[in-house]
């Protein structure tokens, strides 16, 4: 992607002029930024998607007995009638199933494929919406079927309603409002609080982005490194030959804290090994996600394409596919980049492949991950 060419997707500005001046920052409200723009799936598509035990899916309601959710799947008839209102019916991941939606995530990857997440779709009768709350992640929302008002604001007072099944904001305070139409799309960093409302019934496109805590990363990566600790940090026994008797049996001893300390600081202290798990967390597939057999046809010399489930990312001295981490190097390195970028390779550049580097492609194709042209 050509990083300094004005897009209309960002009114005009580039990938990084947004990125320097929005990306964090501050909301951007772009009118037709997609100039007809049309839904990607129908109505009777995305009620399908939804009755998907791979899916996730979830129903927001309001009506006299106050706010309500339900998780999916869902079959049709659980559905509220399209005329009654107040109702959201939120579709997650939807381009993992789904082409076209797939394809639509290609527009946003001037940021980095390690924070791009999924494309979730909000089909809301008149009125429906989810209530003023924040999210904790950057989101582009995209209008695709009729018109939505949108309340944003800098909240301060994050205090929520207590009892409710939803994260709703006891005091929100708007500060600018929006109604958007089909191909608008307004973007939103982490903390704005917003009030999106069906004018009539539409559509909204979420376009998200993961944003790992601390203490989540933290987690996943010490247990990683707990996984691996033989390989790091060898079995040695603690021994301590100079131990005196003691009078206080039940002290732990200094040298024990410091045999401890040493082992878990040799753990952490290997950078490269934890670039690899780094790669490796940020490639995982989701839980609902799975790969069938190699799809039969097509043979790898002829060219290659990732999976749209495919999640492939590097560094300096790794691919990463999937959950697995490979050293790479030379050409190979510099094509399996360019695989992770374009998310394709032609047939002549996958004939200046290793041999080695070929059979891993064939292997992945095997697997789901890539097919053969």
């Amino acid at each position: 992607m050509e990083i300094e060419q004005p897009l209309t997707l960002l009114g005009g500005l580039s990938p990084a002029q947004f990125m320097k001046k929005h990306w964090q920052k501050k909301p951007l409200l772009v009118h037709q930024a997609m100039p007809g723009f049309k839904p990607l799936l129908s109505r009777a598509e995305l009620f399908a998607l939804a009755g998907d035990e791979a899916v996730e899916s979830r129903l927001v309601s309001r009506g006299p007995a106050g706010w309500q959710l339900r998780r999916g799947p869902f079959a049709r008839r659980a559905l509220p009638p399209i005329h009654r209102p107040d109702w959201t019916l939120l579709v997650q991941g939807v381009d993992l199933h789904h082409a076209s939606a797939h394809e639509l995530l290609q527009a946003f990857r001037f940021v980095p494929d390690a924070r791009l997440d999924d494309l979730m779709i909000s089909y809301a009768s008149d009125g429906g919406g989810v209530g003023p709350h924040f999210d904790s992640y950057d989101v582009f929302l995209l209008q695709a079927h009729g018109q939505r008002r949108w309340r944003i604001g800098r909240q301060k007072d994050l205090t929520l309603v207590k009892g409710l099944p939803v994260k709703i904001l006891a005091d929100f305070q708007p500060e600018q409002e929006y109604v958007l139409d089909p191909g608008d799309m307004l973007y939103l960093p982490p903390g704005w609080a917003h009030d999106g409302v069906a004018v009539g019934e539409c559509m909204t496109y979420s376009i998200g982005f993961r944003q790992p805590a601390r203490d989540e990363m933290v987690r996943e990566l010490l247990q990683r490194v707990a996984d691996d600790a033989t390989d790091l940090v060898g079995d040695a026994a603690y021994r301590d030959p100079g131990q005196p008797a003691t009078a206080q049996p039940a002290l732990v001893p200094e040298a024990m804290l410091e045999f401890a300390r040493d082992a878990v600081e040799r753990a952490l202290n290997q950078p490269d090994h934890l670039a690899l798990l780094l790669g490796e967390l940020m490639t995982e597939p989701k839980p609902n996600v799975w790969f069938g057999d190699g799809d039969g046809a097509g043979r790898v010399d002829g060219g290659v394409r990732l999976d749209r489930r495919t999640r492939m990312l590097y560094d300096s001295r790794h691919v990463f596919i999937n959950g697995e981490g490979f050293r790479a190097t030379g050409a190979d390195a510099r094509l399996m980049r360019a695989l992770a970028d374009a998310r394709q390779l032609g047939a002549a550049q996958v004939q200046r492949l290793s041999n080695g580097a070929r059979e891993l492609l064939e292997q992945w194709r095997q697997a789901g991950w890539l097919h053969g042209r």
